[in-house]
């Protein structure tokens, strides 16, 4: 049996000890540590080094500007470790290259780095590393380089929503297979390279990005999610989303309306469209400024692809989004799926202008569905188009469908 080891050393510091001297199995399969004195955790992971660790898990809590010194000593050569979790009041400092050949996942939970070069002799030592999580606001090395050929995931997650002075990241992850980008003020992300093999983005609540560039990159996603401001990156001209297939924005942002416009225009493709509104844990704008207006020329993706259609907390009362989701129902021809979301009307009054609203929108699909101008569909196959409202009522949610 190989065990898995949990030790808090704040109050058991001795069983640590004595448990790791008594193990007797081929390798050890997991030790999670929480220490509160930096004396031992040199000795103790050395130790589960020494037993072939696969899984290591250390927390530091201290006292604020108080680190744990990660003993660096012992990565200059590792052929077992598979998985590192480092948390909180660590400091991490490389002076040469490690050498971990076997890790592939490195989650670094609000550590420090003490330098650019420590940054680069960790990441550059792993040549398997496929999973890379980087959390907290307390990355503050000037530069920070992801330079890793083998890595698939990718999370950087910025929680402190603070104007930050300056600091960029470079990245060069060719294999990139999920990104996921959320928290940024004030930072500078610079992708090096383009990632061919991209499946899944997701870029959430950047504000005040210098230079920001990340939607170049970032053309060859299937499965995309923006939740930001057009105002707050460059869109790429001319660039065209050819193999995007589900899109979900979120509508809490300024200008979001010219976002939409011009991924639906730039994504020939897509089958799946998800409005969201913006999350209660994230900063509300006072007002959303900015106006759907219809383009000239309808998103091929509308008429030729476009499957789903989910609008969450749909605001039935704003002409300007009544717009919208008219605009996008009448000229989906090939929609099979519409979910819209409410909160629920107060009154009777306002539930039976919501009904109102719902046969307005049910009408213009039906109306849609064998539009003038365009090819009826081939014998024997009809257009399926299922209408649901879902009201919502604390924890109860009341259902209507409407079918062809």
């Amino acid at each position: 049996m190989v065990p898995n080891l949990k030790f808090d050393s704040y109050s058991f510091s001795e069983h640590v000890y004595k448990s790791l001297a008594l193990h007797k199995a081929p390798f050890l399969k997991s030790l999670h540590l929480k220490v509160k004195h930096e004396r031992d955790v040199g000795i103790w992971i050395g130790v589960a080094f020494a037993l072939k660790v696969r899984q290591l898990v250390l927390s530091a809590f201290f006292m604020k500007d108080s680190f744990v010194r990660f003993p660096s000593v012992l990565c200059s050569w590792n052929d077992t470790l598979v998985f590192l979790k480092l948390k909180h009041s660590i400091l991490l400092n490389f002076p040469s290259r490690v050498c971990l050949m076997s890790l592939r996942k490195l989650h670094l939970h609000y550590v420090m780095f003490n330098d650019e070069e420590s940054v680069c002799n960790l990441l550059s030592g792993c040549p398997r590393l496929e999973d890379l999580i980087i959390r907290g606001s307390y990355v503050d090395v000037k530069t920070f380089t992801i330079d890793v050929p083998s890595l698939q995931r990718l999370i950087m997650e910025e929680d402190n929503l603070v104007e930050r002075d300056g600091g960029r990241y470079m990245i060069k992850a060719p294999s990139l297979k999920y990104l996921k980008m959320s928290g940024f003020v004030g930072r500078e992300v610079l992708l090096i390279e383009n990632s061919p093999e991209l499946v899944e983005a997701e870029i959430i609540d950047i504000y005040n990005i210098a230079n920001e560039n990340i939607l170049v990159f970032l053309t060859s996603a299937i499965w995309f999610c923006l939740h930001l401001s057009p105002l707050e990156i460059k869109y790429p001209t001319g660039s065209i989303f050819c193999q995007l297939v589900s899109l979900e924005l979120c509508t809490g942002k300024i200008e979001w309306w010219n976002l939409l416009a011009r991924m639906l225009d730039s994504s020939p493709k897509l089958q799946i469209l998800k409005l969201i509104p913006v999350s209660h844990f994230i900063r509300q704008l006072s007002s959303v400024s900015g106006k759907w207006i219809q383009p000239k020329c309808v998103p091929e993706c509308l008429v030729l692809h476009l499957e789903t259609f989910v609008w969450k907390r749909y605001k039935w009362r704003q002409e300007d989004e009544k717009e919208l989701a008219t605009y996008i129902l009448q000229n989906s021809r090939c929609l099979k799926k519409a979910i819209f979301s409410t909160n629920n009307p107060e009154k009777l009054e306002k539930l039976g202008k919501r009904r109102e609203m719902l046969n307005e929108l049910t009408c213009v699909v039906r109306a849609s569905s064998n539009p003038r101008g365009v090819e009826k569909h081939k014998a024997g196959s009809e257009k399926s188009f299922s209408f649901l409202m879902k009201v919502e009522i604390g924890f109860l949610n009341s259902n209507v469908f409407l079918d062809e």
